[in-house]
């Protein structure tokens, strides 16, 4: 059986100048996890936690960059090309940081300045026409107005010194006359900054209406050209986007493999020339490594490797060699079901690829219909083809093909085509005339046939076989992890050891003889099964004894005997409920082949674009709603029937170190 990769663990001795390129080589090659607890928070570790990290804040203020250009983000590609930053690179991005600061700055102020004089003249443009005094004006919600004379050589300057907190209009070319407005709560600023250029009101008279025409003309002319000018900084930035984006990327993925570098960096335990480096790396790719890093440093790397079993905390039990499963496309797109699960132990059996045909074998017989299968099929192409992306969901497009498969030969069995019996007639004819009298479908599961009690019980009968055979492969991987670990006793006894798969199968083989054989129980079967039973239930003070545990009656003589009838009676429904449960598969294969039924029944009886239609919404439905049920029972009957018969304690997933995306 295939167990999980072999690992060691390797020891790195790396000087200070090296310890960049070593883990920026680490991080590209995916295939090395740090050992737990080798950085402990000691406090010289808590204090290069709090060190700065230079290139850190560099990437952080380039993605502020890069979010207010607009511009599209690095990617993983450009992480995993990217090189370790030079000086160069520091000043580049340096200088665009704040090139970004000061484009950003003047459309800010801007900005500013434009919603001021509009809003400004919005309202007065909504007073305009207000037969009211001029000197009521004063009452306005936004606006505070001051109209007067002032020197026009110093126009220029106090534009300068207040155009920040009002809008300050020449009512005239020689610019001799004013016009500022400000908010009512800026007017006290306003007047004081007005009087230190020599501000004279000018008289309006009490009866005088409206607002001038020289002071709309005025706001609008300010308005336009405010809007000009925002529109100009707004295209500056589009082009200095257009223009720096390559460079933009650039920076922010080496800046982010260097802000990764320097965090993992500072979490390890080191000295003043030398940092220590410990972790697990398969097996297959240590001597390579070895040789690759000792090129990479020049020979100015020291490595230790060592065996699972010659770690102290793994032998202590304070640490779990981390599990790699390997695997091809097919199969390895069924490993997140097993870690959703749990993770195996190392050196334990790997149950990838019996999950791998489990699966597609049950949900091809729950869902048996061979065009709603190529549904199937025709999705996983197109996702692995990336002709469709559903995000992380590409990744199972070899599940979607399995499974898609299963459900077509089924369907070829069963005759189901998108729900009707007629377009697979030929081909159960050619085959089934093979071998006798020609008959359409192959497998009849539709209620219209004559025999439907008889193909329910049939159907029925392979599920539970099915069931018994994927129960059995449990036990099996149950009592090998065990042997290969020397837990004899666990391997030998209890419900899940050889004592409980003995009384499991021997009661099968007995109902199997009884019915089909018409044999009698005998005195020697029960024995046999009475024997199973009891070291099946009563077995942990006999893998005590057998693993040398001590005492062997760990909570005394009474506790044995009322946990010995409990586990009894949970060792009999246990089996009993096991193999029952996967009665549910021939349920959903008869309740798919009904449903085929009735879609195709109405199809017939609504008729010619209406069944069309119908045809086209029923299957649609089928597709999605009964094969999310189909996987949910599927996975379910994985979890609680097969993975409970050794998953009795997980493992720790192989989780490598590796530079990530960080937008």
């Amino acid at each position: 059986m295939a167990r999980t990769v072999p690992m060691r663990l390797l020891e790195l001795m790396i000087l200070k100048n090296d310890v960049d390129t070593v883990l920026e080589f680490l991080g590209k090659h995916g295939n090395f996890q740090f050992q737990e607890g080798t950085a402990p928070y000691t406090s010289a570790n808590i204090e290069k936690n709090q060190q700065q990290n230079p290139d850190g804040d560099l990437f952080n203020a380039l993605q502020s960059a890069r979010i207010y250009l607009n511009s599209e983000d690095f990617s993983e590609d450009d992480l995993q090309a990217a090189h370790l930053p030079s000086e160069d690179d520091r000043n580049v991005a340096k200088k665009l940081i704040a090139d970004v600061d000061a484009l950003k700055n003047r459309e800010l102020t801007q900005t500013a300045a434009t919603k001021r004089i509009s809003e400004a003249l919005a309202e007065a443009k909504a007073f305009a026409n207000l037969k009211v005094p001029y000197a009521e004006l004063e009452h306005l919600s936004f606006l505070s107005l001051r109209i007067g004379r002032i020197d026009p050589s110093c126009y220029e300057e106090m534009v300068r010194a207040i155009g920040g907190r009002a809008v300050v209009v020449a009512l005239g070319d020689d610019h001799s006359r004013v016009l500022a407005a400000s908010s009512k709560k800026g007017r006290f600023a306003l007047d004081t900054e007005l009087k230190n250029f020599g501000f004279v009101s000018l008289e309006i008279p009490k009866d005088f209406k409206g607002i001038p025409e020289d002071v709309l003309s005025g706001l609008a002319k300010e308005n336009e050209q405010a809007q000009s000018s925002l529109s100009a900084l707004q295209e500056e930035r589009h082009n200095f986007a257009e223009t720096h984006e390559t460079v933009l990327r650039a920076l922010l993925a080496r800046f982010s493999l260097s802000a990764q570098i320097t965090a993992t960096k500072n979490r390890l335990e080191s000295t003043s020339q030398v940092y220590r480096i410990k972790g697990w790396i398969p097996y297959r790719d240590s001597r390579e490594m070895m040789k690759e890093l000792d090129a990479l440093t020049e020979s100015r790397v020291a490595i230790r490797v060592y065996r699972p079993l010659e770690v102290p905390s793994v032998l202590s039990g304070e640490e779990k060699v981390p599990v790699l499963l390997k695997h091809g496309k097919l199969v390895g797109a069924f490993e997140r079901m097993i870690f959703s699960y749990g993770s195996p132990l190392y050196g334990n059996v790997d149950p990838t690829p019996f999950v791998a045909l489990f699966f597609t074998l049950l949900f091809g017989i729950m869902f048996g219909d061979a065009g709603q299968g190529l549904i199937f099929l025709l999705a996983g192409i197109l996702m692995a083809a990336k002709v469709v992306n559903v995000g992380g969901w590409n990744k199972f497009a070899p599940v979607f093909m399995a499974i898609g498969c299963s459900s077509m030969i089924m369907g070829v069995l069963t005759g189901e085509f998108f729900a009707t019996e007629t377009v697979l007639e030929p081909f159960a004819h050619w085959v089934t005339g093979l071998f006798g009298t020609p008959h359409a479908p192959i497998i009849n599961l539709a209620p219209t046939n004559e025999r439907y009690i008889q193909a329910i019980f049939g159907i029925f009968g392979v599920t539970i076989g099915i069931g018994f055979f994927i129960n059995s492969i449990g036990l099996v991987i149950n009592m090998v992890n065990n042997v290969s670990r020397r837990q004899w006793g666990k391997a030998l006894f209890g419900k899940t050891g050889f004592a409980g798969a003995a009384f499991f199968w021997y009661v099968v083989v007995l109902v199997l003889r009884m019915v089909l054989l018409k044999h009698g129980v005998h005195v020697f079967d029960w024995v046999v099964i009475a024997l199973t039973a009891f070291f099946a239930a009563f077995g942990e003070p006999f893998e005590r004894l057998v693993d040398g545990e001590r005492p062997v009656l760990e909570n005394g003589g009474g506790a044995m005997i009322i946990g010995g009838v409990v586990e009894i009676i949970e060792l009999v429904s246990t089996y009993l409920s096991c193999t029952i449960s996967f009665v549910r598969v021939g349920a959903f294969a008869l309740a798919h082949a009904v449903l085929g039924f009735i879609i195709n029944m109405m199809t017939e009886t609504v008729g010619g674009a209406g069944g069309i239609a119908v045809l086209v919404v029923g299957n649609a439905i089928v597709v999605v709603l009964e094969g999310m049920i189909v996987a949910i029972q599927v996975i379910r009957l994985q979890y609680y029937e097969f993975f409970s018969k050794f998953f009795n304690e997980t493992g720790r997933e192989f989780k490598p170190f590796a530079f990530e995306y960080k937008s």
